[in-house]
């Protein structure tokens, strides 16, 4: 739980009694490779922070999936569309790794909001770095070649293309996996 506050305390100290409330709340849970966090369909009801493993965002369809995202270790994961509105998701987030999560329901960070008084900032904070980071990746897709994409993925992530199947990454930077491997082929 030391990296959470670790974590937190990154984006802002947290009071040790605000943080004993947060904390209270918490609590663990063990995932194995493949687990789904949460499926297509249903509402998210977490706020997970990982303390070991990947997990992946995709979109699954019959002939292939399209995978969006991915999260490691010391990285908060949700749904968070789905968290905020209360609303299906319409995507999916698993596992691909042994994975450890420390999750806090959605009824109980509405509590640690209203209650703390570091609680919203925080939060806000949180919700302002997922805003940043979609929006990069929109913009990436909108912008750049499916090259100039794998190589600022390679540049920002390299652990990424250690751990992650191949034919994930081709569908995040929006290419078929033959493809990923004549850029990969080019670029060496």
């Amino acid at each position: 739980m030391e990296e959470i506050k670790q974590f937190i305390d990154s984006i802002h100290p947290m009071s040790d009694s605000d943080w004993n409330l947060f904390s209270s709340k918490l609590h663990k849970e063990k995932l194995g490779k493949n687990a789904p966090i949460i499926e297509m369909g249903a509402i998210e009801n977490y706020l997970s922070f990982i303390s070991k493993g990947i997990v992946r965002f995709y979109i699954p369809h019959i002939e292939n999936e399209l995978t969006f995202g991915f999260l490691f270790e010391n990285e908060f994961v949700t749904a968070y569309d789905s968290f905020i509105t209360r609303t299906p998701s319409p995507y999916q987030i698993e596992t691909l790794s042994d994975t450890t999560l420390w999750r806090i329901s959605f009824d109980d960070l509405q509590e640690i909001y209203k209650e703390t008084k570091s609680g919203n900032l925080i939060g806000r904070r949180m919700a302002e770095n997922m805003f940043l980071i979609k929006s990069k990746r929109e913009l990436s897709l909108l912008n750049k070649t499916a090259e100039e994409r794998y190589l600022d993925l390679f540049q920002e992530r390299p652990k990424l293309l250690q751990q992650i199947p191949l034919k994930y990454i081709a569908s995040y930077i929006g290419v078929t996996p033959q493809a990923l491997s004549r850029i990969r082929k080019r670029i060496t």
